[in-house]
């Protein structure tokens, strides 16, 4: 976890001190099932409670166990022993390591996702009220990089909206799908522990308890979750990439928001660069990175081993950190996005009249002409836009071949900026209802 990246409420998830506490609950809520099943006393598992509750745990003297026990989980037992006294020898009965390491996890993981599920709304929140601002405002469309045809700001918008929607869903199902505990002791058998305890934990934490483990819970449901994380950096990068490239020098139809007192460079004190949006985009490269480990952690040997462990470790609140970040740094870029009109419009008229191309194309179609022969009558007239500067309406005009087949009224009718917006309002009951 990078400090310049990372908010406290996330990476407070993944700090030692949360970490330990969610392990004594694990083990907690087990000594009362167990407390329930009269294997060991009701009065042991209330002072575990008791004392547990109370106690800070040290996390210098777990990691000074730890360097002599090699284990991590031994040492912080030992040490939980230390706080609670005799009756600590009824915790951890008939579990396993990765009963309190998986069940941890998945804990933090869901905690995380609650967090970035609230980093959505709030991005949600932002687009819809820029959508709904900007939804009239008419732009170029563009296709390969280049001129297509006009839409709105707006619109490009509202397809953010609906990515970034799909992509809450797809959270929504990697939470429920990460949700699971599994407290069923060594190679997942039940053989020391009631699986009643692992109901119980479940219940406890939040969690369903797992279908079934193998002393591990299958790391297909982690796999998932990352690769999610991933779309869902990809989603900030497309919304990213656009701004970054509509704030070109030579575009500059919307800009960051650029703080007084704020510097673009340590050259040259004119420049007001994209930096929150380039941020994006790195970080969105670091996202995804972890998706493929996370893939590569589902195959252990027979019925675990630990090689996923260290991957864990790094790509749970690495990507859980910086996936919050990047949500947040975005929604702040689309609040206080500058928006320039006058520079869509001219940008869109540059070229004068060329976007409205497939319009004269399809009318001459429509009046007897052939496909082939229209497409070649409407793009001779659109090269000498490109190469020479032309007006294209006036090329049209002074066209015999299309004249033959369109009055002057009809195409100039082509020419019509609000046929390409006629349908916004079905567009935009669409994606917000």
């Amino acid at each position: 976890m990078i400090p310049r990246y990372s908010r406290s409420e996330m990476t407070q998830i993944w700090s030692p001190e949360s970490k330990f506490r969610i392990w004594f609950e694990i083990e907690a809520h087990a000594c009362d099932a167990l407390a329930e099943l009269g294997v060991i006393p009701k009065e042991s598992a209330a002072t575990i409670w008791e004392k547990g509750n109370a106690a800070q745990f040290d996390v210098e003297r777990i990691d000074e166990i730890e360097r002599e026990t090699k284990h991590d989980v031994i040492a912080f037992l030992t040490h939980l022993a230390e706080i609670v006294g005799p009756d600590a020898r009824f915790v951890h009965q008939g579990m396993t390591s990765s009963d309190v390491l998986d069940t941890c996890f998945n804990v933090q993981l869901v905690k995380a996702t609650d967090l970035l599920l609230e980093d959505m709304d709030r991005l949600l929140a932002a687009l819809k009220t820029r959508a709904h601002e900007h939804k009239d405002t008419i732009t170029i469309g563009r296709s390969h990089a280049i001129h297509a045809e006009p839409t709105t700001f707006g619109v490009k918008l509202a397809q953010a909206y609906a990515e970034f929607e799909r992509c809450r869903n797809r959270l929504i199902n990697a939470r429920e799908e990460i949700a699971t505990c599994a407290i069923s002791g060594a190679v997942g058998t039940f053989a020391n522990i009631d699986p009643q305890v692992e109901e119980h934990v479940a219940t406890a934490m939040g969690l369903a308890a797992e279908t079934v483990s193998t002393q591990v819970i299958p790391r297909d449901r982690h796999a998932m979750y990352f690769a999610t994380l991933g779309v869902i950096a990809s989603s900030i990068e497309r919304l990213a990439t656009e701004i970054r490239h509509l704030q070109r020098t030579e575009v500059l139809e919307v800009e960051e928001y650029f703080s007084p007192g704020q510097k673009g460079s340590s050259a040259m004190p004119h420049k007001r660069n994209p930096v929150l949006t380039e941020n994006l985009t790195g970080l969105a490269r670091m996202v995804r990175s972890y998706a493929m480990p996370a893939m590569e952690n589902v195959a252990l040997w027979h019925e675990r081993d630990i090689s996923h462990s260290s991957v864990e470790r790094m790509i749970g609140p690495d990507a859980t950190v910086t996936l919050d970040f990047a949500l947040v740094r975005l929604t702040g870029v689309i609040e206080k996005l500058l928006v320039y009109p006058k520079n869509m419009d001219k940008n869109l008229n540059k070229f004068r009249g060329l976007v409205h191309s497939q319009r004269v194309l399809l009318a001459l179609t429509q009046a007897g002409v052939s496909r082939e022969d229209s497409y070649r009558l409407v793009q001779r007239n659109a090269m000498k836009v490109w190469e020479e500067n032309k007006d294209f309406l006036t090329e049209l005009l002074a066209d015999s071949d299309v004249t033959a087949a369109l009055s002057e009224a009809q195409i100039r009718e082509k020419f019509d900026l609000g046929y390409h917006t006629k349908h916004v309002d079905t567009i935009f009951a669409r994606v917000f209802g």
